[in-house]
């Protein structure tokens, strides 16, 4: 039987052990959630790639009421990066192919879509996805030389073409015409519906327009990264692209560029072509 005293001190040691116990615990609580944190922060600060399918700035315009519009985007990635985490594909050598109708529902409302396929490096065809999309704009009666509006997009994906899959976009336009200048601004916001990062991706273009001939100018793409704390520079994609487009022929659009990527994380050189017809006879 313990006396007193030392029944006392044991107690005492109990306790003693049971509160270290305690802040042991503790510590490696708050040890496994800072590291929980990091990873999570980590995740979220990869930079989300730049749309390969559709390369291309809204500059606030639309299809008249009732009219239908087709358009063929292509690009090929002529030298590009050679590595892509999975299930990913590395854009190096792919080719895209866009197939894009489109519907003036009003003046200020245009309903469209997008059936992508693709060319992998190894050759094969490939389904690439589908987007379907609704763009409002300011209609044309609102003002001659300024232009506002809104794309919105949602997106399935193949994940070996966007590890998310789901997603949606949503494009802000401006656009400005200044004598025979022709600016526009699209601040690409991209949400993945999958628990990815809110990424930030805008989008710019300055052409110089000679009237009912062709226009000329640069167009620029970037991704910047999770709007919520953008990614390093050396993570971030920019690209330039020379660009030019007939005006010529009536109904017809033609836009072709070379585009060149300006951070190592960019493909180095891409060449892209859009070729449209808009089936308005009143035009």
């Amino acid at each position: 039987m313990l006396r007193p005293r030392a029944a006392a001190t044991r107690a005492a040691r109990c306790r003693r052990a049971r509160r270290r116990r305690g802040r042991g615990g503790d510590g490696v609580r708050r040890r496994a959630s800072i590291v929980v944190a990091l990873g999570l922060i980590a995740g979220t600060r990869e930079a989300r790639a730049l749309d390969a399918f559709e390369i291309q700035v809204y500059d606030g315009t639309a299809n008249a009421p009732g009219v239908f519009g087709l358009e063929l985007h292509s690009n090929a990635v002529a030298n590009g990066v050679t590595t892509a985490e999975p299930p990913e594909l590395p854009p190096n050598h792919q080719a895209h192919f866009t197939l894009e109708p489109s519907f003036g529902v009003t003046t200020w409302w245009e309903l469209g879509g997008y059936l992508q396929t693709a060319i992998r490096a190894d050759g094969t065809y490939d389904y690439a996805g589908v987007k379907l999309r609704s763009k409002f704009v300011t209609p044309p009666a609102w003002s001659k030389r300024v232009r506002f509006g809104a794309n919105f997009e949602v997106s399935d994906l193949p994940a070996r073409y966007e590890a998310d899959r789901w997603g949606v976009e949503v494009r802000p336009i401006a656009a400005w015409d200044v004598a025979h200048l022709r600016l526009a601004v699209n601040p690409i916001i991209d949400v993945p519906l999958t628990g990815g990062a809110v990424t930030f991706e805008p989008a710019a273009q300055a052409l110089y327009e000679f009237p009912g001939a062709a226009s000329f100018g640069v167009e620029y793409y970037a991704a910047l990264g999770p709007v919520a704390g953008l990614a390093p520079a050396r993570d971030q994609q920019h690209y330039l692209f020379e660009v030019a487009n007939l005006l010529a022929v009536r109904n017809l659009e033609l836009n072709a560029g070379v585009g060149q990527g300006l951070t190592s994380t960019s493909n180095a050189l891409v060449i892209k072509v859009i070729v449209g017809y808009t089936f308005d006879r009143a035009r």
